[in-house]
Parts: C-alpha cells; structure tokens; sequence
C-alpha cells in the first residue's frame, strides 16, 4: 500500500548505517513500460496490502484533507486508488486487499468498524473493478504493528473478524475471505517455539479458533529470514553463502507444513493461498534481486505447486531489493525473467515429478499451458558441476545460465534477454534439444515436452 501512497519503505542499500526506512514517492502505475512488463505475465493477481495499509485512510467524495486523520498514518487518495484499478484491468489482473484496522477506524469501545472498507468497495466498483479477494488486515500476529488498540487479543480479533466477515459476505459475495494472513511463525519465530511472552505476537492457532472456519481460502506468508535491514530485530538473517543449500531452499516448506496442519484442524478441506513472500523480509537482502535468488524463488513456486498450494504472490512488482524489476528504471531483474519463464511453461495441472534423478538436480513436472499432452519440465542444478538430465523426448529448450562468476545476472540460451522501452520482451526464444540436456554448473532450464502425449494434460 505504501507504494500506491508513497512513504516511508524499505530503504536502498548504501545510504547511512543502521538505516531501514527511507521516504518514497507514490508509484507511477501509469507507466507504459510498467504496464506492459506486467502484462506479460499475466493473468494475476495484484495484491495491495502490507502492513501501511492497516492504518491507511481512504477520504470520502469530496473531502480534502492535509495530514492523516487520528487514528490513521498515511492517506490513501481516490485518484491513486483510481490508478491501481486501472493499471489492474489493463493489465489482465484481479485486485486483492486487506483493510484498515487502527484507531480511526473503531468506534468508543474499541471495536472495528467497516467504514473504510465500505469506501474502499465502493470506489473500486466505481472506477469499474472488483475486489477479487481480501484479507481482513494484514498479519493480524503481528496485530501491534498495525495500530490496533492496546492489549489486543485473539478473543477481540475474533470479535472483529465476525463484524468484516458479515460486512463482506452481505457486501461483496463474489469477494473470496483469506485468512488469518499470518507470517513466519515457522521459519521466523521457529517451528514449535513458543511466543515470547509479553512481545504481542498473537498465535495463529488462537486466531483460527477465534475465526470459526469462516475463510475461503486459508492465507499465510512465508519468508525464510530478514534481510539485514532488520537484523537487530531477528536472529535469522539471510546469509548468502547458504543460498544454494538445501537448507535454504527448503525452508519455504516449514511455513507450508505448519500452515497446512492448522488448515488441517481449523479450516480442513480449504485451498491455500501464500499472500506474501520474498527472498528475505524487510525489503529482501543485496543478493534478493540477482540470479542467485532464482533458485530459491523457482523451487517454491515448484514445490508448493506440488503441495497443492492455489497462489503465489511475490512481494514486490517495482520496489526494493526483492523486486521483480527494478524500481527505477523498471529493468527486469533475473527473477522477472523467470517468473515469464514459469508462466510459459508450467501450467497449472500439476504432475509427479520424475524419478531417478542425478543427486542434486531437482525436477518439476506441470502440464504445459497450452495443454494438447504437452508436458512442461523445470530442472534446478544448485550445484557446482554439470549434470545431465534426458526428458526422453524432443524440447524445447530454454537453459538460464550464469552471466557472471557472482550469479548477479543470467542468460538464456546463453543471450542476455532484453525489454524494450516499451516493455516488449526479445532473447526468450527456445531452442530445439534431443537426447540428454548438459545443465551447467548452478543452471536452471525450462523444458517444453510437447508431444508427452501425457493424458493428464489434455
């Protein structure tokens, strides 16, 4: 959300020690290029959430304010609002949001009012949107950093979290309800760890039995460590060294395991949703926006496709280091190459991976796109020799190599891939392979295997 008002983010790398935050413009969602480097990798969902946006105030039709009401800590103008609408529908997206939740938007008792989230609604109708799907506020374990009253508990989340259930299903029954939206009481907090006590952390547990099963999809988000930014705050810091490691690109599997048992006992059945990740919380680590990260970012996107896990949503388009493209220039970084890679290639039917594989690789297996039996492959090599790996058939092969000895960069079928000014992507063309495919050295290659005849992708 603070991209949309413009605020306080996470701070570049570079500037004056112990820096974490630093003041930004709003986005310009009406760039050309912005637009079009979107588009192609849709469709998807836009989410516009964060912790800013639970004390965000939205003004009504006509009211003109200078400072953020009481009770509030940045503005969110209609026109900018207008922006995200329309940069959504142009670029083949569906919205998801969460709502605010601080002072300013509870009455005398303390309790959560749906003012704001009404306005909201109603101005995306009005600009010609919807509201796809929504959290009730974002990361509510963490409900202390979001403006919440004093001493705010499970029992008062589920007594709010009643009220925006009521207000969304009579208001806007198309809109999915996700839930809770906690993060990292796995990977951050530690599997099986108690919370500190008198910290304010409340359990994701709590919460669910507060919640009475009243979601349709069960969201949480998943970073595997804080980037250094925020270092002083948590013990587990990314460190780059490890980046290649099993340990590290595994990791996204202990948020998925501890969710999914509470979806088990609270919510079972329900699909689930990962609403927020990157490679490192607090605006991602140096290393986030390079080549290096592709690896971690690939095998989660793989391996919660076989979890069964509907939604991936990257934290961020076009801000900081763990961006898609970078904020200034809108250049795509080597995981925007990869996330149109996985959007060409891996569809969403979801197929059991090969067996026998060499030690080291691992293999992803999804129904292409297109479908007609076609089968499409990621293959990972994390490791420092090449491996060989034979699809049995004829591909189409796209491999992504190093460009450097520091994996800041990669190429594609050994070419640097390039976006226009205008945002249109050119280097992305495969080439035909037979027989066993050499992946190099910390390489990654997409696989197109169109006659698999596979039934499964008809």
């Amino acid at each position: 959300m603070v991209e949309v008002t413009g605020g306080r983010f996470w701070a570049p790398y570079g500037g004056p020690a112990g820096e974490v935050y630093r003041q930004r413009p709003a986005a310009d969602l009406a760039n050309p290029r912005l637009r079009q480097l979107a588009r192609n990798l849709g469709p998807v969902y836009v989410r516009v959430s964060g912790t800013w946006a639970n004390n965000t105030y939205l003004p009504a039709e006509g009211e003109t304010v200078t400072a953020p009401p009481a009770g509030f800590q940045q503005v969110l103008t209609r026109d900018q609002w207008r922006g995200v609408v329309d940069f959504t529908r142009d670029v083949g997206a569906q919205i998801v949001t969460s709502f605010a939740v601080s002072g300013g938007t509870r009455d005398g008792d303390g309790v959560w009012q749906p003012e704001q989230a009404q306005r909201l609604l109603d101005l995306t109708r009005e600009a010609g949107g919807t509201i796809a799907a929504a959290e009730y506020f974002n990361e509510p374990n963490f409900a202390m950093l979001g403006g919440v009253p004093a001493g705010y508990n499970a029992a008062d989340y589920g007594r709010d979290f009643g009220l925006f259930h009521h207000w969304a299903r009579s208001q806007a029954p198309q809109m999915l309800i996700l839930g809770p939206g906690s993060a990292g009481e796995a990977a951050l907090v530690g599997e099986g760890a108690s919370l500190p006590p008198g910290s304010g952390l409340l359990s994701s547990e709590s919460l669910l039995d507060a919640m009475h099963d009243d979601v349709d999809a069960l969201s949480y988000h998943h970073y595997g460590a804080v980037s250094q930014r925020c270092g002083a705050m948590m013990p587990t810091v990314a460190n780059r060294d490890a980046a290649l490691t099993d340990a590290w690109l595994d990791r996204t599997l202990l948020d998925y395991r501890f969710y999914a048992a509470l979806r088990d006992r609270h919510a079972p059945g329900k699909p689930m949703w990962l609403s927020e990740t990157a490679q490192a919380a607090c605006g991602g680590s140096p290393w986030a926006s390079t080549f290096l990260d592709s690896f971690r970012y690939l095998n989660q996107l793989g391996s919660l496709a076989q979890q069964r896990v509907q939604v991936v949503m990257h934290n961020t388009l076009a801000a900081s280091d763990y961006a898609l493209l970078d904020e200034d220039s809108f250049d795509p970084r080597p995981n925007y190459w990869a996330a149109v890679l996985w959007h060409r290639v891996m569809g969403t039917t979801v197929l059991a991976p090969p067996t026998g594989m060499a030690p080291g690789l691992r293999v992803f297996a999804q129904c292409l796109p297109q479908g007609q039996g076609g089968v499409g492959l990621l293959v990972l090599n994390p490791t420092d020799a090449a491996i060989n790996y034979d699809p049995g058939q004829p591909t189409r092969l796209w491999l992504l190599s190093p460009a450097d000895d520091q994996l800041e960069d990669l190429l594609v079928n050994g070419h640097a891939p390039q976006a226009d000014a205008s945002g249109m992507l050119s280097g992305l063309d495969p080439v035909a392979s037979s027989g066993p495919v050499s992946i190099g050295a910390r390489s990654i290659a997409f696989m197109a295997v169109d006659a698999a005849h596979n039934p499964a992708c008809r």
